[in-house]
């Protein structure tokens, strides 16, 4: 399949290597050279416009950095320039409604288009093994579906237009709110005297196990390896984690969904993120 990548940063970048492993043609565009001689060392085809990239495409992916961006590339670059019946996938993670709104003009346009936010960072990016949420039309999903399956481990129907930035910010306001517990009750069992290594014994296989323990420890040498053995060092920025938990609480306040512990842990990672937002965000137990 012939496929146009827009937008290859830390993500995209390992994206659009694991399409042309799979055997596909990926037509790619940036605006960093760097991105795109890297792309190009993976086997892509590059392009220094988007509307270049996207010509005789059948589908486009893009992964860009919010939706300001995502709405002008479509509408710019992509709507009206990839050939008709090309399927649209935006795994960018941005805010609901403008997901909504890009996808219905995409639609009205004659397009199949979802929105495909991922969860598993960089280096599952790389590896191939990113899990996507994924929102749109039965008919949409399935197209796109084989496309995912080639960067991706897991792709969920998480139902219409949008909901996979809904199950996105959800669950990524879940795991904020749970790597702060994290890091709070191991602070507080090393300053009641408990070895770090026998707390996470311990915890890791009682009820107060969670993925912030087992698979993601916040505290170096303990628990498989993570960032924290990296002094926080790659994995999923502090400045990233902040700007989902933001676009979780814009989302909750259009709900009116009740988020007390969302809406706190957003106060705390604004002020680790002042001076430490290039960190791992399970470096935020040095500000407990």
């Amino acid at each position: 399949m012939k496929i146009a990548f827009i937008g290859l940063g830390n993500m995209g970048g390992g994206m659009a290597a694991n399409l042309v492993k799979a055997g596909h043609e990926v037509r790619a565009f940036d605006l960093s050279e760097d991105a795109l001689k890297s792309a190009k060392d993976s086997g892509c085809d590059t392009f220094t416009a988007a509307k270049d990239a996207v010509g005789g495409v059948e589908a486009v992916v893009s992964m860009l950095p919010n939706g300001q961006i995502v709405k002008s590339v479509y509408e710019n670059d992509v709507i009206g320039h990839a050939p008709d019946g090309a399927v649209l996938l935006d795994c960018s993670t941005i805010d609901v409604a403008t997901a909504r709104e890009v996808i219905s003009a995409a639609e009205e346009a004659g397009y199949d288009m979802v929105d495909a936010p991922v969860s598993g960072g960089i280096a599952a990016a790389a590896g191939g093994t990113l899990t996507f949420m994924v929102g749109g039309t039965d008919k949409a999903f399935d197209r796109a579906k084989p496309i995912l399956e080639a960067m991706g481990k897991a792709v969920i129907h998480a139902g219409d237009a949008g909901n996979g930035q809904a199950a996105k910010i959800c669950n990524n306001m879940l795991l904020a709110i749970q790597m702060i517990g994290t890091c709070e009750a191991f602070g507080m069992a090393e300053k009641l005297g408990l070895d770090p290594q026998t707390f996470y014994d311990i915890s890791s296989v009682s009820s107060g196990q969670c993925w912030s323990m087992t698979s993601y420890c916040p505290v170096p040498g303990v628990g498989p390896k993570s960032p924290a053995d990296n002094e926080y060092k790659g994995g999923f920025a502090t400045a990233l984690m902040l700007k989902d938990l933001k676009l979780a609480m814009e989302a909750a306040q259009t709900a009116d969904a009740g988020t007390p512990l969302g809406q706190h842990a957003k106060e705390l990672y604004e002020k680790f993120a002042d001076e430490h937002g290039s960190l791992d965000f399970s470096a935020i137990g040095r500000s407990l």
